[in-house]
């Protein structure tokens, strides 16, 4: 297996630039996740690293090969799609194997290599079925094995649940999980969900408008985030985030009722406009205050969430117990655990610590 490495690569159509020179390591046997809305670019880049885009300037490298203007099928990669292509007139098993037989190796290395395949994605009670006859995250784990028996350098994910439910999400995520630590390759995916991006990465990239906003491990970047943007997208339910002003060397935030937070070390003295940011989870719900009506609630069972509408008019959300401590329209307060909040930079949505 081998890293990979990213060096001010740019991608432009025509005069339209969606890639804006970025740089990134990523180490041997690493499970990274591109993350970030519809149109970052996370795509696009990992197509450009598989070599279905062509890179405009800067380079790719896997392990210690300048790939850049590679082929394809030089590059030493294997790439999962969002749609299964399954080939449907042919089994499990031939479909896995295509691609050595078609490249001439012999019928005993494709069984072979096609046999441990199917061991590692538990697929071995269904190698005589055709594609029809599986559910659809059978049809992925086919999908995968066919690029497993190839033994690429890195492996390429797009956003390869998609198209599954939510039961078979969680399924495949657990196995494309179980997978990576089984044989300990690299592997790039791509997803705009950011549930998935923190269960199953080493490292994250965050992307906005084809730059990188942030790198890091998971929880780094659910602690420590860089800018509101990451912020407001690593974490679910999304972070809180009411309007300040400093005045009297004192953050007063209308939105969540505080009326006295001390400023972060970094802030300047001249800065007055910031915004102050509160995961739901740390905030609760004080049925002895009035300073939020209750518009909402939902209970998922082991959890409940309770949307509030500040008298500020900022609207808030609150992860709770299993059952909501408020009704629909009653007056509450809230406690935060002011240790928790971010500050960030009115203008330059830059996190101030």
């Amino acid at each position: 297996m081998s890293g990979l490495t990213l060096q001010n690569v740019v991608k432009k159509f025509a005069e339209i630039q969606v890639i804006h020179g970025v740089d990134l390591d990523i180490d041997d046997g690493e499970f990274c996740v591109f993350v970030g809305p519809s149109g970052c670019g996370k795509s696009t880049l990992l197509r450009m690293i598989a070599g279905l885009e062509e890179t405009t300037s800067g380079a790719i490298s896997i392990g210690d090969r300048d790939v850049t203007n590679a082929d394809p099928a030089e590059r030493g990669v294997a790439m999962v799609f969002q749609t299964y292509a399954l080939y449907p007139h042919m089994t499990v098993a031939e479909n896995m194997g295509f691609g050595l037989k078609m490249n001439g190796h012999d019928k005993a290395e494709v069984k072979s290599k096609v046999s441990e395949a199917s061991r590692i994605l538990q697929l071995d009670d269904y190698l005589d079925r055709k594609p029809k006859a599986l559910s659809g995250g059978q049809r992925q784990r086919v999908a995968i094995g066919r690029a497993i028996v190839r033994g690429p350098e890195v492996f390429l994910f797009d956003e390869p649940l998609s198209n599954l439910d939510a039961e078979l999400r969680v399924e495949m995520r657990v196995e494309i999980a179980r997978l990576h630590k089984e044989i300990g390759a690299t592997m790039v995916y791509v997803t705009h969900d950011q549930v998935e991006a923190m269960t199953l990465a080493d490292k994250i990239v965050v992307l906005r408008a084809g730059k990188i906003e942030q790198v890091g491990a998971p929880m780094h970047l659910y602690r420590d985030p860089d800018n509101k943007f990451v912020a407001g997208f690593i974490g679910s339910p999304a972070m809180n985030f009411c309007d300040a002003t400093v005045e009297n060397g004192s953050i007063e935030v209308p939105g969540f009722g505080l009326d006295a937070l001390a400023p972060p070390q970094g802030m300047t003295a001249g800065t007055s406009k910031v915004t102050v940011g509160v995961r739901p989870q740390h905030i609760k719900i004080n049925p002895d205050g009035s300073t939020h009506t209750v518009e909402h609630s939902e209970s998922l069972g082991g959890v409940s969430y309770v949307y509030l509408r500040a008298d500020s008019g900022d609207r808030l959300t609150v992860e709770a117990g299993e059952t909501a401590p408020a009704s629909n329209g009653d007056r509450v307060g809230l406690d935060i655990e002011i240790d928790r909040a971010m500050v960030f930079d009115g203008d330059t949505e830059a996190r101030i610590r």
